[in-house]
């Protein structure tokens, strides 16, 4: 009891800390499109943000590949943001976005689930050992920095093999979004509707009419949408500077991933010209499961204050992060883009309904014949890792 009322305090002398780190004003902060009035909601803001899940360096975790670094320190950052974006993705798929984390408490089995899918073990379908060694197939070593594309397309490959959490990952190419693209790639039939379609028509039509006009209409896949861009020359162009705020006040919005040169962040929001981000650069020991099948977690969330930074100090290479759980998600995105984004003389990213004629086909990724299931990790793992990934989604991969 002692131990628990020490940790305690010290939770509300950390928080009390963190709290004079902001300025006094009355600006709105916005975190991953929810909004805070600094003045009167320092204490929800700070819940807010200590809520995400964080992702540092490790150490001692076992050897990558076997013989490989038991260590990420040094060259592991963008690679943990990449975790850090994933899982507030699966937080919203599971939880919504207004779940709220608090020490000490006992969490919904989903969150146990979301965090045992980022563990530092080569079985864990998001480990540093899954994310480091698919990097091998777009041409990274494991150790070698991450850029922030690089990550977008780790990510795209390793949900193939996630069954639990079955998100359909897009990453755009030459900063165009496709709309009829990702409709094709989220539209998924329902088991009952692939049933049908085998069967004889005799079949199909009883089908139909008992179960109704929709038993058969495609089911939405969630969506990962993943917006890689270039935003200047060597420093971000100011004419970007108001676009991409916007788009931490999206209700879709997962962040970004940037930072400075071999130096990468969480963006998760902003106040006024400084963006607010996690840091992965704090090396902490590996934290396996325990006896009882959970994670100990206290060392998964930020308590420290955020960090801040300008956003005209931002290297310009960044990947913008959205979330779509159902279609009318992704519709409500594409029009609050076409609102905010495509307003600009000089355009953030460009949204086109139909597939550019003169780009390859798009051919939606589909799922090899190994797999995982999330957080329940069945022997097939060990295929993974000796699947020829690289060879197999030089197919997949537009």
């Amino acid at each position: 009891m002692e131990s628990v009322l020490s940790k305690y305090e010290n939770q509300i002398t950390i928080f009390a800390d963190y709290l004079e780190e902001f300025p006094d004003t009355d600006e709105l902060v916005w975190i991953l499109g929810k909004q805070h009035l600094l003045k009167t909601e320092k204490s929800k803001l700070l819940s807010d943000i200590s809520a995400r899940l964080w992702f540092t360096y490790r150490r001692k975790f076992s050897p990558i590949g076997g013989t490989g670094p038991s260590s990420d320190a040094g060259w592991g950052c963008m690679l943990r943001c990449g975790q850090m974006m994933l899982a507030q993705a699966l937080i919203c798929r599971h939880l919504g976005r207004d779940w709220n984390w608090e020490r000490q408490k006992e969490q919904p089995k989903e969150y146990q689930r979301i965090l045992q899918c980022f563990l530092d073990r080569k079985d864990c379908c998001y480990s540093i050992h899954q994310m480091a060694q698919m990097g091998v197939g777009e041409g990274k070593s494991i150790g070698e920095w991450f850029g922030p594309n690089t990550v977008a397309q780790v990510l795209k490959k390793l949900a193939l093999f996630d069954e639990w959490n079955s998100l359909a990952v897009y990453v755009s190419m030459d900063n165009t979004v496709v709309i009829e693209d990702i409709k094709k790639m989220c539209h998924t039939l329902p088991l009952s509707a692939e049933t049908a379609a085998e069967s004889p028509p005799e079949s199909l039509n009883a089908s139909t009419q008992s179960k109704g006009p929709s038993a058969c209409s495609p089911a939405w896949k969630p969506l990962l949408l993943i917006v890689p861009l270039r935003l200047g020359i060597n420093q971000i162009n100011p004419v970007y500077v108001d676009a991409f705020k916007e788009c931490f006040k999206m209700p879709q919005s997962l962040g970004a991933l940037g930072g400075k040169p071999n130096n990468a962040y969480y963006f998760i929001g902003f106040l006024g010209d400084e963006l607010i981000f996690l840091d992965p650069h704090t090396t902490q020991t590996f934290v396996d499961t325990e006896e009882n099948g959970t994670v100990d977690d206290q060392t998964f969330h930020c308590l420290q204050p955020p960090q801040r930074m300008n956003i005209l100090n931002l290297d310009p290479s960044v990947a913008l992060g959205f979330f779509c759980k159902e279609e009318k998600d992704f519709d409500s995105w594409c029009s609050l883009v076409q609102k905010e984004i495509l307003k600009e003389n000089l355009r953030m990213f460009e949204l086109v309904q139909k597939h550019p004629s003169h780009w390859p086909p798009f051919v939606p990724p589909a799922k090899p014949e190994v797999t995982t299931t999330g957080a329940e990790f069945i022997d097939s793992t060990e295929q993974l890792e000796d699947f020829d990934l690289e060879e197999d989604f030089e197919i997949l991969s537009i």
